[in-house]
């Protein structure tokens, strides 16, 4: 019976060709086991499953669960450490290779690890189709696409759009069944939301008049205005009938000055009011903006993309999206044939 060296990292293995029980008592080398447990044992956070994560509150306690697994059964110990070994500690497992699943989780993490571009490219569409897949999931929900939700993670963006054009008092008024604690527990998250505008505004350059919170200043100051400019036009008319009893020339007309703040208020009042329309066309671009920072994975403080991202269940949507796509144009290839069958009668 021939026998051939097996190289390996350690001692060389002698194995017995035409006995397959030779392939199956090869295991990784102690001293591997005992310097990757270590070192995971040292991460904050590493998964482990609920039963267990009472017996696993110290870097001890972790290594002695890690090693048990990985001598058990080291496919499992690869699917889930596997993204936290090294490429040395994952050539300590090719002795094993062997086995079909423990090789596939090895070609699976080293493909992560270093990607040919035509993996990359692959992934990338898979990301991006993923992405797609939960925006639609979260714009049926309703939630996190809501005007409110998105306002709360972009309030200066929110202002830009849509804020600058609404009643800000209507913000603070009580909602219908709405507590009292409640109440003033969301006008003091509004509070916050608007020194987060106001922050950006001052940050940005922006006049100081526009700063959010400033239009109640503003109205007042205009109401005076037009207190004064009425009591200037009283006196004025005042003037005018006592020149033509004179005999003097009237000088009554409204000045210049007056006449261009008039204007110039009109023109703002114009400006700050949008139709329903309007409205609903800017609440569309900012929602179109918010949709496209999701996808751009500019929602991280939000939301873990990483489950996004691996989420093979995602890939269904896809499926059904192609199915139905191919139901539609199945049924419509038929409808024409049916039309290109029919013969009008003479």
């Amino acid at each position: 019976m021939q026998q051939r060296e097996v190289e390996g990292e350690g001692e060389g293995e002698v194995e017995v060709e035409g006995e397959g029980e030779g392939e199956r008592g090869k295991e990784v080398r102690k001293e591997a086991k005992e310097s990757m447990t270590e070192r995971l044992s040292s991460l904050e956070n590493l998964y482990f499953p609920r039963a267990l994560q009472s017996h696993a509150t110290n870097p001890s306690q972790r290594k002695s669960l890690l090693l048990d697994l990985l001598s058990r059964d080291a496919a499992v110990f690869l699917e889930r450490y596997g993204a936290q070994l090294n490429s040395e500690e994952l050539r300590e497992f090719d002795i094993l290779n062997y086995d079909y699943e423990i090789n596939w989780h090895l070609k699976n993490i080293r493909t992560k690890m270093s990607p040919t571009s035509e993996e990359l490219k692959s992934r990338s569409v898979t990301v991006k189709n993923r992405r797609l897949a939960y925006l639609d999931k979260l714009v049926l929900d309703g939630k996190y696409f809501s005007e409110d939700a998105m306002r709360e993670r972009e309030p200066y963006l929110h202002h830009e759009f849509v804020g600058k054009f609404q009643d800000p008092s209507a913000r603070g008024m009580a909602r219908p069944g709405e507590r009292w604690s409640e109440t003033l527990m969301r006008r003091c998250e509004e509070a916050i939301l608007v020194s987060k505008i106001r922050e950006e505004q001052q940050r940005l350059g922006v006049d100081e008049m526009e700063w959010v919170g400033n239009e109640r200043n503003q109205q007042q100051q205009e109401e005076e205005e037009e207190e004064e400019e009425e009591e200037e036009h009283d006196v004025e008319e005042g003037n005018e009938e006592a020149k033509k009893v004179n005999g003097g020339v009237s000088s009554t007309e409204m000045s210049e000055d007056s006449k261009l703040a008039q204007s110039s208020k009109a023109e703002h009042d114009e400006a700050a009011t949008l139709s329903a329309e309007e409205m609903g066309d800017m609440m569309g671009q900012f929602t179109y903006i918010m949709h496209q920072k999701f996808l751009a994975g500019e929602d991280h403080q939000h939301l873990d993309y990483s489950k996004i991202d691996d989420d093979v269940t995602l890939d269904d949507h896809w499926l059904r999206e192609a199915n139905h796509d191919a139901e539609d144009k199945y049924f419509a290839e038929d409808e024409e044939d049916g039309y290109d069958d029919f013969v009008e009668p003479h």
